[in-house]
C-alpha cells in the first residue's frame, strides 16, 4: 500500500512493490475481504438502494463460477456485457477466480463493435442483460466460438440454481492472464490488451495517490465511467473492493450535471473519478448544489486552470489529474495532499513506475525537451501483449520501454507535461504545437463548452491550426465570435498558437469513453 510521506520524493523512496508469485485478483478483491469483514457493504445500487455485502458478493460469484465451469475453463474468454450493477462485479470476480479471462464490454456497443471484440477474443460465454441478449441473438452465426449467452434479467437465477456457494479458486500465477480489455480505438481499430492478475496490484499506487491517500475511514466511491472501461473497472471498482471500500453502482441513461450532483449528495459519496468530459458538462451548471468531496480524480485529457479552479469551488477539493492508457494505466498522477496542482501538467510518475520522456534511441531527455512518454518494463501494471497481434505488441516497445504514443516533456518540478498524441502534434511555420494547451485555453472562454484542435495541411506553413468549438448554452455562432476566440488564444498563449480557423460544431466526435477523436476532426478539415 502506498503511504503518503511529506513529499513525492519521500513517498517514492519509501514505496516497495509487494507482488506475490501466486495471486488471483478475484480472490483478492472479494473472498479476502469477505473473510475479514463479511457484512461490510461492497456494492450500493443507486437505483434500487440495495446493498450487497462482501459475503453476499462472494456467494454470488461462487455460484456463478460453478455454473460457468460447465461452459468455460482455464484460459477461456468470457464476455461481460453489463452496465454498473452488482452482477457485473460478480461476473468479473467469478471469471477470474475460475482462471478464465474476463472481457469487459460497453453496454452501448452496437452489433459491429460487439462482433469485432467477441470474434477477436473467441469468447465462449457472454453474461449480459435482456437488451444485450437480443443484440447477441442476431450475431450468433458470426460468432462460432460463442456457446452460451446468460441474461441476468431473464435466466440468471435458473443458470445458478442449485449451484454451491462454495468454489475453490484456481491457483493462478500473478502473471497468468485475467482480463482482455479492448482499447477505445483512438489510433485505429480497437486492439485487445491482455492483462495479468497482477494488474490490480499495479493500479493501487496510482489510485491511492490520485485520491489523496486511499482509503480513509468513511470513504465511498463512485464514477460515471462505465465498468467496461479500464477507468471504471481498474481505477475504481476493483481497487476499491481490494481496500474494502464500498462502490456506488449507477445506471444513468444519460449523464447530466444535475443527476451527478444529486447522486453525490443523496449517497454521501466521498470519492469520485470523473472523466474530463463529465467535468466539462458539470461546469455548465449555473448554480450547482453544495457538495464537499474528499477526493476527485480525472484522467483521459489534461485539465486547464479553469476546470481546476471550478472543481475547488464546486466540488470542495482539488481535482487530481492522472495519466495512463489501456495497455499501461495509472502511471502518472498529481496529488493535492503532496503538492499544489499545476494546471496543464499531468503530475508525477507514480511511485513504483519508471516513467520518462525519451528520444528515438530510448535515452531519457533533459528537462524541457519534448520526446516520447514511455514506461520502463517490467512493470506490474503493464499489459502482457495484444491479443493475437504479435507485430503490434513488438511495435509498442523500444527496448525495455513501452511507448505510450504520447508526446511530452519533463518540467523542472519533476512532473510530466502532456503535449499530445504523437500524431496530433501540429507543425506550423516551424513551431511544434500541442493541441491540448489550446483546447484548455479555449475552455476558459465563457462561450465554449468543449473544443477540439487539429492541424490542417497548408502549403505555406506546413499546417495551420483549426479549432472546432461546441458552444455553451445561450451562445450563437458568428464570425465575430470566431475572431474573438482566436484572439482569446493569441493574447493568453502566443500568436503562433492562435487558431487560423474556428469552426462551430453541434457535437464534437468522442469515443465511448469520452475522448476526443481528432482523426474525425482532421477528416472534417479535409471536407472544408
Amino acid at each position: 500500500m502506498l503511504t503518503l510521506q511529506c513529499t513525492i520524493e519521500q513517498t517514492r523512496l519509501a514505496f516497495r512493490w509487494e507482488i506475490p508469485e501466486r495471486y488471483n485478483l478475484g480472490v483478492d478483491c472479494c473472498d479476502r475481504i469477505a473473510a475479514l469483514t463479511p457484512d461490510a457493504p461492497a456494492i450500493i445500487d443507486a437505483t434500487t438502494g440495495a446493498v450487497t455485502s462482501f459475503s453476499q458478493l462472494r456467494s454470488m460469484s461462487n455460484r456463478l463460477a460453478n455454473a460457468l465451469s460447465a461452459h468455460a475453463g482455464h484460459g477461456d474468454r468470457v464476455g461481460v456485457l453489463l452496465p454498473q450493477r452488482v452482477e457485473t462485479a460478480a461476473a468479473h470476480i467469478a471469471v477470474t477466480k475460475m482462471g478464465a479471462i474476463s472481457v469487459p464490454l460497453f453496454k452501448l456497443f452496437g452489433p459491429d463493435a460487439l462482433r469485432h471484440r467477441l470474434g477477436a477474443a473467441g469468447a465462449k460465454v457472454v453474461i449480459t442483460d435482456a437488451l444485450g441478449a437480443r443484440t447477441l441473438a442476431s450475431l450468433r452465426d458470426d460468432l462460432p466460438d460463442l456457446v452460451r449467452v446468460v441474461s441476468v434479467d431473464a435466466d440468471f437465477d435458473a443458470f445458478v440454481a442449485d449451484q454451491s456457494e462454495d468454489f475453490t479458486p484456481v491457483d493462478t500465477h500473478a502473471d497468468d492472464p485475467a482480463i482482455l480489455i479492448f482499447t477505445s480505438g483512438t489510433t485505429g481499430p480497437p486492439k485487445g490488451a491482455l492483462h495479468a492478475h497482477r494488474v490490480l496490484l499495479g493500479h493501487l499506487p496510482g489510485v491511492e495517490m490520485s485520491h489523496n491517500g486511499f482509503p480513509h475511514p468513511g470513504d465511498l466511491i463512485w464514477t460515471p465511467a462505465d465498468w467496461a472501461w479500464i477507468g471504471g473497472l481498474l481505477d475504481v471498482l476493483l481497487p476499491s473492493l481490494h481496500h474494502g471500500v464500498p462502490v456506488v453502482a449507477s445506471r444513468f441513461d444519460r449523464f447530466t450535471a444535475e443527476a451527478a450532483f444529486d447522486l453525490i449528495r443523496d449517497h454521501n459519496v466521498r470519492n469520485v473519478f470523473f472523466p474530463p468530459t463529465a467535468l466539462k458538462i458539470m461546469r455548465q451548471l449555473d448554480d450547482p448544489p453544495s457538495v464537499s468531496l474528499r477526493s476527485v480524480a480525472s484522467g483521459g485529457e489534461t485539465l486547464g486552470a479553469e476546470l481546476i479552479g471550478w472543481g475547488q469551488r464546486a466540488l470542495g477539493c482539488t481535482i487530481n489529474e492522472f495519466y495512463g492508457q489501456t495497455e499501461c494505466n495509472m502511471i502518472v498522477s498529481s496529488c493535492a495532499t503532496l503538492a499544489p496542482a499545476e494546471p496543464g501538467v499531468m503530475g508525477y510518475a507514480v511511485p513504483g513506475h519508471d516513467v520518462q520522456v525519451i528520444d528515438d534511441a530510448g535515452i531519457p531527455m533533459a528537462v524541457g525537451q519534448e520526446g516520447d512518454i514511455a514506461v520502463r518494463g517490467p512493470d506490474p501494471v503493464m499489459f502482457l501483449r495484444y491479443w493475437n497481434d504479435p507485430d503490434a505488441t513488438v511495435a509498442k516497445f523500444r527496448g525495455d520501454w513501452l511507448i505510450t504514443g504520447d508526446r511530452g516533456l519533463m518540467t523542472d518540478t519533476g512532473r510530466i507535461r502532456f503535449r499530445g498524441r504523437a500524431d496530433d502534434v501540429i507543425t506550423s511555420a516551424g513551431y511544434r504545437i500541442g493541441p491540448a494547451e489550446i483546447e484548455d485555453c479555449l475552455l476558459t472562454h465563457p462561450a465554449v463548452q468543449m473544443a477540439g484542435v487539429v492541424g490542417q495541411p497548408d502549403p505555406l506553413r506546413g499546417e495551420v491550426i483549426v479549432a472546432f468549438v461546441q458552444l455553451a448554452q445561450g451562445h450563437v455562432a458568428s464570425d465575430a465570435l470566431a475572431s474573438a476566440l482566436s484572439d482569446h488564444v493569441r493574447t493568453r498563449l502566443a500568436a503562433h498558437e492562435a487558431p487560423r480557423h474556428v469552426r462551430f460544431i453541434n457535437t464534437l466526435p468522442l469515443t465511448t469513453t469520452g475522448k476526443l477523436i481528432r482523426a474525425d476532426l482532421r477528416r472534417l478539415c479535409a471536407d472544408l
